[in-house]
């Protein structure tokens, strides 16, 4: 990069903030591809808004999404690179997505496993969640956004009313397809006491993190949780549903044999996203995941373990607006004011005005969502 090439100055803060709150180090890097993965040079003439977008996956939707609010960045929590790239072409469709945001000067930048393993990160969100730690969340003060049923209810007819696959003359449908709706339309409220006492509990990495990083104690991948008490499965699956705001439903394995209202859990082992590999030798009750295959889920139950699963990145998306937004939110105040004051008049003509705008936006995504959606029939 030349002298007079750089990013724009606001994504660097964002990328500073990020890489302060989940190190790099953090991930594993045996595998995975985090970091910046598309820094596009600063051209003062098409200077970016200081809007940051946040999303799970970064698709053609995503991107344009991320266009139509003119961002400097993407978080995007999934690499849209995992493997070494021999070309960029319009032929395939994620080097397509690159290209265009590159076109745009739109940065993107990937945490993944890194947030997987943090303390406080997507572990212990899901724990919180478990153990009925995680707070109550309403819809966004301000506006007119409608309750969480209501919404659904009128997306759903909307879908109805459009779906080529039903014959409107003869009958009505006699399904209906839920995807779980975005998380931008839930934020934690901090007015509001939690749903239920935290459980007592203890919890720890299923694989800690080796050696320990400073200012991260406690970090590493997956998470145990151990209850003072057995729990009942049902009061389990209430909070899971309630932390996860409602979904239509998720799949559960249990033992054959046994019925839900029969089982008690005394041990969780949890892992964001898919779980069959970190979960697979672990001597616990239940196994609480994104994703997990048919016969890892088979094996699973024939030695008396109970799994939930979630759909992958259902398992991830409520993050993003309950914990990272707000993250940012005050790392990203902190760095955009450090860049300032470090590099202002510093990189030549006419950036003045980038450095001046103070104010920024975190926004999540709208359109982001998991590839499944759950089919919900109706009585005829």
């Amino acid at each position: 990069m030349s002298a007079n090439t750089t990013s724009a100055p606001f994504s660097r803060a964002v990328v500073r903030a990020m890489k302060r709150l989940y190190p790099q180090a953090l991930s594993d890097s045996s595998w995975d591809n985090t970091g910046l993965l598309l820094e596009p040079p600063f051209i003062p003439s098409r200077r970016q808004s200081n809007v940051i977008l946040l999303t799970i996956d970064l698709t053609r939707a995503v991107a344009e999404e991320a266009i139509s609010l003119n961002s400097s960045i993407i978080v995007a929590y999934h690499p849209i690179i995992f493997r070494g790239l021999k070309s960029l072409t319009l032929a395939n469709s994620q080097q397509e997505t690159l290209l265009r945001l590159a076109s745009h000067g739109i940065s993107v930048y990937s945490p993944h496993t890194a947030i997987d393993a943090a303390k406080g990160g997507l572990g212990d969100w899901l724990a919180d969640i478990v153990t009925g730690t995680k707070t109550t969340f309403g819809p966004i003060a301000g506006g007119d956004v409608e309750s969480s049923p209501e919404r659904v209810q009128k997306q759903l007819k909307r879908k109805d009313s459009d779906d080529p696959f039903t014959d409107k003359q003869l009958r009505p449908p006699v399904y209906t397809l839920h995807n779980h709706p975005s998380q931008t339309h839930i934020r934690v409220s901090k007015t509001t006491s939690p749903t239920q006492s935290t459980t007592p509990h203890s919890r720890r990495p299923i694989v800690p993190q080796s050696p320990e990083i400073e200012g991260h104690p406690g970090a590493g991948m997956g998470r145990i949780v151990t209850f003072e008490h057995p729990q009942p499965l049902p009061a389990l699956l209430d909070r899971i549903g309630k932390g996860l705001n409602n979904p239509k439903g998720f799949p559960i394995a249990i033992p054959q044999g046994s019925t839900i209202s029969d089982i008690s859990i005394s041990s969780v082992g949890i892992c964001a996203g898919s779980g069959g590999t970190l979960l697979s030798d672990l001597s616990v009750d239940l196994l609480f995941t994104g994703e997990m295959s048919h016969h890892e889920a088979l094996a699973a139950i024939e030695k008396g373990q109970v799994v939930i699963s979630l759909f992958h990145s259902n398992s991830e998306r409520g993050f993003l607006s309950e914990v990272l937004m707000g993250q940012l939110e005050d790392a990203v105040t902190e760095e955009w004011g450090k860049v300032r004051g470090e590099e202002e008049g510093g990189d030549g003509e006419g950036v003045s005005e980038a450095y001046e705008e103070v104010d920024f936006e975190v926004h999540v995504s709208e359109v982001d969502r998991d590839p499944y959606g759950i089919v919900v029939l109706r009585e005829e």
